[in-house]
C-alpha cells in the first residue's frame, strides 16, 4: 500500500492529485504545522531524516522530492499514462518540465515569500526578485500559449508537478499579468481527480476556493 506522508498546505497536495488520476489506492498519514513558525512537524523526521513534505512510502522504499515521486509512481503504477513514450522528444520535454519546477523557478518564487516576512530589511533584493520572477514566470506563460498542456496533447506528470507554481504564482509575482497560466490552472484545477484529491487532502488554502 502507497502512504502519502501529507503536510497540509504543502507541495505533497500534487501528489495526492497524481494518484487520483492514476485511480491507485493509497493511504494518507497527515501531519500538521506549527501554527507559530509554519515549519512542519518533527514527526517526519521518523520517516526520513530530512523531515520534509512531499514523501511516500511504497512497502519499504522511502521516496522524497516532488519530481521523484512523480517519476516513480508513473514508472510503476502508470501503465503508460501521464508521461509520453520514452525515447522521444516530447519525453525529454516532459523531463526537462518535471526538473523545472523546483530546480529553477521555485526559487524566486520561494524568495519573495521569504523575504516577505523580512519588512525594509528584504527591500533591497526585491528588483532582482522581481527580475526573475519576470524572467520564469514569463516563460511559462509563454509556454502555455495556445495549449492546454505543457507536452503533446494531454494531461501528464509534468503539468502535475508543475500545477504547484501556478497555484502560488499569482500570491508572489508582484502583479504580473498571466493569463496563459491562470487558464492552466483553472483547467486543472476543474479536473475530477483535482477534486477528489482535495477532498482527501484537507484544507489547501492554495486551491480553487481555499479549500
Amino acid at each position: 500500500m502507497i502512504t502519502v506522508h501529507h503536510l497540509n498546505n504543502s507541495r505533497s497536495q500534487r501528489i495526492l492529485w497524481l494518484l487520483e488520476e492514476l485511480e491507485l489506492d493509497y493511504q494518507i498519514k497527515y501531519y500538521q504545522r506549527d501554527a507559530e513558525t509554519n515549519l512542519a512537524p518533527p514527526e517526519l523526521e521518523e520517516v526520513h531524516p530530512l523531515g520534509k513534505s512531499p514523501m511516500i512510502t511504497d512497502q519499504d522504499t522511502v521516496i522524497i522530492e516532488s519530481g521523484a515521486i512523480i517519476d516513480y509512481l508513473i514508472r510503476h503504477y502508470g501503465k503508460g499514462r501521464l508521461s509520453p513514450a520514452p525515447s522521444t522528444p516530447e519525453h525529454e520535454a516532459y523531463l526537462q518540465w518535471l526538473h523545472y519546477a523546483e530546480g529553477s523557478v521555485m526559487l524566486p518564487l520561494m524568495l519573495r515569500m521569504y523575504t516577505s516576512r523580512l519588512g525594509d530589511g528584504g527591500d533591497a533584493l526585491q528588483p532582482r526578485i522581481q527580475s526573475e520572477l519576470e524572467r520564469h514566470l514569463g516563460y511559462l506563460d509563454r509556454a502555455l500559449a495556445g495549449r492546454e498542456w505543457l507536452v503533446g496533447d494531454t494531461l501528464s506528470g509534468a503539468d502535475i508537478q508543475m500545477s504547484f507554481v501556478a497555484e502560488i504564482a499569482p500570491l508572489l509575482s508582484g502583479g504580473l499579468s498571466l493569463g496563459h497560466i491562470d487558464v492552466f490552472r483553472q483547467r486543472f484545477q476543474a479536473r475530477p481527480a483535482y477534486q477528489a484529491a482535495l477532498a482527501r487532502g484537507g484544507r489547501y488554502d492554495f486551491g480553487p476556493t481555499g479549500s
